[in-house]
């Protein structure tokens, strides 16, 4: 293939773009087992764009386009213009707030006739490569706290603005941009209070905040006590207990509930305490002058995720070890699971192929992120790297998410299972993101900056 066409195939690792193209024809796969019924025509129905399979394998050509085009654009491209799309990625965002179109509860779309865009997903490729770019600079010392405050800034803004849409999910796959963070040297200090706040608000999941508040003041005091002898030498020490103190108190009593309360919606606040085994305790603000009637609409909207996830459990779970076989699975050709061709797609695979399919997808899922870090580490350029591992992030915590959502383990937050899921979007988003990395690496011996 290099013989025959080698500008656009020179340097180019294939097996990224074939472990890409396997995921694609899965998802097509998949969507077409839940939306097929006898009696349709197969050729017609994929040629007609009415059904979502049809409208995916549209995509597909339109990525494989996409693809072409970037292979073609010279590595310069990217870095020279990596500011410039960050930006317009963040107009993007904020367009929303004016012309948005609100699809379930989130008003993060932008209407385009053939297809909706959702620039908070695009903006995935416009972040990494403004973070690459800044993190290969020169200039950026990024064991400086400046150059670790402009990373974050850089990487969360598109997650603020996410949230202000009501997209929390998608606000949280920009946390996977911390992973390239680490490569390049952020202090692991960040991680240690990252792990620390994480079990702080898992404790404050279990437990009430009065109870919580008088357990922390109670071990402040014991520990002081106990310590007195060396407070009395060291008056830093009894500064930092007290601001240990303050602070857990603070995230307890303000923090936490001030987030389940106005940034998480009620229904994201009841599936995460439901992972506990605990009834939210906090009162929605935004629902206490609600009237019964809107009341019941919302109770009606929290069973429907509630069921949501069970029908996905039992889906799964019918598959059994080898799974009931191609468009034989009772649960989805039923429609019993709502959502089952974008964010619930990976029960079509538990139940048409079981245990053994499923873990099939995940070692295609693991191949394709160790070649991205293989990738990774071959790069001379410091831009490549970064973005490398970005890609590689972005990846991992859709497919970690996403699988935890259908299985049970994790709130439903509207992440999409790569390159599976139907939707323009995400497919563009995804081809985008892993073709940047095809053709940076093609070019890796040139130092890009």
């Amino acid at each position: 293939m290099n013989q025959r066409n080698p500008e656009i195939g020179k340097g180019i690792d294939w097996v990224i773009v074939w472990l890409y193209a396997i995921l694609v024809i899965i998802g097509l796969l998949c969507i077409f087992s839940v939306e097929y019924r006898s009696g349709d025509g197969v050729i017609q129905s994929f040629l007609g764009f009415k059904k979502n399979y049809s409208k995916q394998l549209f995509y597909f050509g339109a990525c494989i386009v996409i693809a072409t085009f970037i292979l073609l654009t010279d590595s310069k491209f990217f870095t020279a213009t990596a500011n410039l799309s960050y930006l317009i990625g963040i107009v993007l965002i904020l367009a929303t707030f004016v012309v948005g179109k609100e699809i379930k509860g989130s008003k993060s779309w932008i209407p385009l006739g053939f297809m909706n865009l959702q620039p908070v997903e695009l903006c995935k490729i416009f972040a990494s490569l403004a973070l690459a770019k800044y993190l290969s600079m020169q200039e950026t010392d990024f064991e400086k706290p400046r150059s670790q405050m402009i990373a974050a800034a850089l990487s969360f803004t598109p997650a603020l603005l996410s949230i202000l849409q009501g997209e929390t999910g998608l606000a949280l796959v920009y946390f996977s941009l911390l992973i390239p963070m680490y490569r390049e040297g952020l202090p692991p200090g960040y991680l240690v209070a990252g792990f620390a706040m994480a079990i702080l608000l898992i404790v404050s999941l279990l437990f009430s905040t009065k109870t919580l508040l008088i357990a922390f003041a109670v071990a402040g005091i014991l520990f002081l006590y106990m310590n007195r002898r060396q407070i009395r030498r060291n008056r830093q020490l009894l500064v930092l207990v007290v601001s240990v103190w303050a602070f857990c108190s603070v995230f307890v009593g303000i923090v936490v509930p001030f987030t389940f309360k106005h940034v998480f919606k009620k229904y994201q606040a009841d599936r995460i305490f439901s992972m506990v085994g605990v009834d939210n305790p906090f009162v929605d603000a935004k629902t206490a002058g609600l009237s019964s009637e809107e009341e019941k609409t919302k109770q009606k909207k929290n069973d429907q995720q509630n069921y949501n996830v069970k029908q996905s459990k039992i889906a799964i779970g019918s598959g059994g070890f080898l799974g009931k076989g191609f468009l034989k699975g009772t649960q989805t050709q039923g429609d019993f699971v709502p959502e089952q061709h974008t964010d619930f797609i990976f029960t079509s695979v538990g139940e048409n192929f079981g245990f053994w399919g499923s873990t099939l997808l995940m070692l295609i899922y693991m191949g394709l992120l160790l070649r991205i870090v293989n990738i990774a580490e071959r790069q001379r350029s410091t831009f490549s790297r970064v973005y490398a591992y970005c890609v590689a992030g972005i990846i991992f915590f859709h497919v970690a998410v996403n699988i935890c959502v259908t299985i049970g383990l994790a709130p439903v937050i509207g992440i999409t299972l790569p390159l599976l899921s139907y939707g323009g979007s995400s497919l563009v988003t995804f081809t985008i993101l892993i073709f940047i990395l095809v053709k940076l690496d093609a070019d890796r011996q040139m130092v890009l900056r």
